[in-house]
């Protein structure tokens, strides 16, 4: 028998990651925001009660923007490292977590598990990478099988609405303008569905370490910024270049052949075919 705990199952990756665990035909137990993961006695009933072989943890906060220097990120690697050691106790057998692609080193371009250094720059990359050296350390101790699934930019239905895809929609709908920067810069979006699916996909497997999930497919921002309000007829509401460029590395794409070939997963999204969905999930809000 296998019993799935999905940690943060109702967030923008979670929501999408748990349709497609029960799309398996798994038993699923999700935890939402009404399960208080920073709170010992809630967290403690949540194992017990559910008593998992499997964890997918995605519970975080990713609050925008402050989720890059909260210093709840130290909580919830305390309360991770936990929520691992209960789900140990109580007959948990593979346990996958969800890192970030601001665990590397940004200047590399290209980020590959097995060769690209990390150096995250942020509080919450580096509260991450600590967590990934932690998990793998205590799997390896406890003969728990172990994997990270490295998330990359994502977008589509749920996303915040200060994001960016989720920006230049809202606007465009909305008759309204888009100040952007020069947009540049070289990005790897995935549509959250196959992040989720992704996840998913991987916590079925026996795939082990760290494994990005990510699109395979880098962009320009200033392109994916045109072909959103493109597909609304509204390209002469963007204005590319009115904000300043930002200082940040000119380029962040992910190598997926871990991905593809050994965990087995394609995505099901084209970029279009994900930005018309966007479009109609933002139109139906």
């Amino acid at each position: 028998m296998t019993r799935i705990l999905v940690t943060g199952a109702t967030g923008f990756v979670g929501t999408h990651a748990t349709q497609a665990l029960r799309a398996r035909g798994l038993e699923v137990h999700a935890a939402g925001r009404e399960h208080d993961l920073l709170d010992a006695g809630a967290r403690e009933a949540l194992v017990r009660s559910v008593a998992p072989t499997h964890v997918l943890h995605l519970a975080w906060d990713v609050t925008p923007p402050a989720y890059w220097t909260a210093e709840s990120n130290l909580a919830w690697v305390a309360a991770s490292l936990e929520l691992a050691r209960l789900a140990r106790a109580h007959g948990c057998r593979r346990f996958v977590a969800a890192g970030t692609c601001a665990e590397y080193d940004w200047s590399a371009g290209r980020c590959d598990e097995a060769t690209t250094a990390l150096a995250p720059a942020s509080l919450y990359g580096v509260a991450k990478h600590s967590l990934h050296l932690l998990l793998a350390a205590w799997a390896r101790q406890y003969a728990v099988s172990f994997a990270w699934g490295r998330l990359f930019f994502m977008y589509g239905p749920g996303e915040a609405p200060e994001k960016l895809v989720a920006t230049v929609i809202r606007n465009s709908l909305a008759g309204q303008p888009t100040d952007t920067t020069p947009g540049t810069q070289v990005r790897d979006f995935q549509h959250v569905a196959d992040a989720g699916g992704a996840l998913a996909a991987l916590l079925e497997s026996a795939v082990e370490g760290p494994v990005n999930i990510a699109s395979g497919a880098p962009i320009a921002v200033g392109e994916l910024i045109l072909r959103v309000a493109d597909r609304l007829g509204a390209r002469s509401l963007v204005r590319l270049g009115a904000k300043p460029a930002p200082v940040e590395a000119p380029r962040v794409e992910a190598a997926v052949e871990r991905l593809r070939t050994e965990v087995g997963w394609t995505d099901r999204f084209s970029l279009d075919t994900g930005l018309d969905d966007a479009i109609a999930w933002w139109r139906a809000a």
